[in-house]
C-alpha cells in the first residue's frame, strides 16, 4: 500500500490556534501514524495543552516505529500507554504552573500498518473512513452530541431543540491530567482498501456537513491528499461563519503499491 499525506491548520475566525497536528509517513515505508489534538482552557492553555499531548503521543510512537512488527503486536497497550503518558505530562505543566489548571486536549492518533487501521482517540476529534463515495466517522463520539441524538430518538428531546443544544460539544472526556474517563481503543483493526481516504481532525471540521465534506472528496478523489486538505480548508473558509473553530485535519489517501 502507498500513501499519499498532507496535514494543514486553519485559525479560523479564533484569535488563537490551540489545535495542533503531526504526521510520520516515511516514503516507501508500510507503516505510518498522525496524531492530532485540539486543546482547551483558553489562548495559552489550549495551546500548551494540545502541544503536550501531540508531542507527548509522537515521541512515544516514534520510538516503537523502529520495530513495526513488534508495535503492532502490542498496538492497541503501547496506545494506551502513549495516552496516559501525555495524561502525566499534562498533570505536571499544571502543577508547576497553577495559571494552566484546566487546560485539556482531545487526541485522535490513526496508525497504519500496510492496509491495517488502529487508532485511539479520546474525546470529539473525529476519524473519517472515506470509501466509494461514502464518508464514515469510525471512532466516537466522547462529547454529549451521541447522547443527546439518543434522548432524539427516544422521544425525551426534539430535534428542533438537539441541533443547537447549548451542551452538545460538551466534552465527556478529556486529557487533561486526570483519570480519563471514556477511551476508544480497539485491538482489531479496520481493513484499508486502495482508493480509501482516512482523514483525523478536529471538530472544527464539522462546521461543513458531511455532504459538503463528501463534496470536497469526490471533486479532489484524482488529486493530491495536500489538494483536498486545502480545498477543505478552503470550504470551512467560504462558509464565512464568525463562530468558525480552529481547524486541524491530516488526509491520508490510500492507493496499491503493486
Amino acid at each position: 500500500m502507498n500513501y499519499d499525506v498532507a496535514t494543514a491548520l486553519s485559525r479560523g475566525q479564533r484569535d488563537y490556534q490551540e489545535d495542533a497536528v503531526i504526521a510520520d509517513f516515511s516514503v516507501g515505508a508500510d507503516f505510518g501514524f498522525a496524531v492530532l489534538g485540539d486543546g482547551m482552557g483558553g489562548h495559552a492553555a489550549g495551546d500548551v495543552a494540545s502541544k503536550i499531548v501531540v508531542t507527548e503521543v509522537f515521541a512515544e510512537l516514534k520510538f516503537q516505529s523502529g520495530a513495526p512488527e513488534v508495535f503492532e503486536g502490542a498496538v492497541a497497550d503501547m496506545l494506551l500507554s502513549a495516552a496516559e503518558t501525555a495524561n502525566a505530562a499534562i498533570a505536571a505543566q499544571v502543577a508547576e504552573d497553577s495559571s494552566l489548571h484546566g487546560m485539556g486536549s482531545t487526541l485522535v492518533a490513526p496508525v497504519i500498518f500496510k492496509d491495517r487501521l488502529y487508532w485511539i482517540s479520546i474525546g470529539d476529534s473525529p476519524l473519517y473512513l472515506y470509501r466509494d463515495g461514502t464518508l464514515r466517522q469510525i471512532n466516537e463520539d466522547h462529547s454529549m452530541g451521541p447522547q443527546i441524538d439518543l434522548m432524539v430518538k427516544t422521544g425525551q428531546l426534539a430535534p428542533e431543540l438537539a441541533r443547537d443544544h447549548p451542551d452538545r460539544n460538551l466534552l465527556r472526556s478529556v486529557v487533561m491530567g486526570a483519570r480519563i474517563s471514556m477511551i476508544d481503543c480497539k485491538p482489531v483493526p479496520t481493513k484499508l482498501l486502495p482508493g480509501d481516504t482516512v482523514i483525523a481532525a478536529s471538530d472544527g471540521i464539522q462546521y461543513l456537513t458531511d455532504e459538503e465534506i463528501v463534496q470536497v472528496l469526490a471533486e479532489t478523489k484524482a488529486k493530491s491528499s495536500d489538494d483536498t486538505a486545502r480545498a477543505l480548508l478552503a470550504a470551512v473558509n467560504e462558509l464565512d461563519d464568525p463562530e468558525q473553530d480552529n481547524v486541524a485535519l491530516v488526509v491520508v489517501k490510500l492507493s496499491s503499491s503493486g
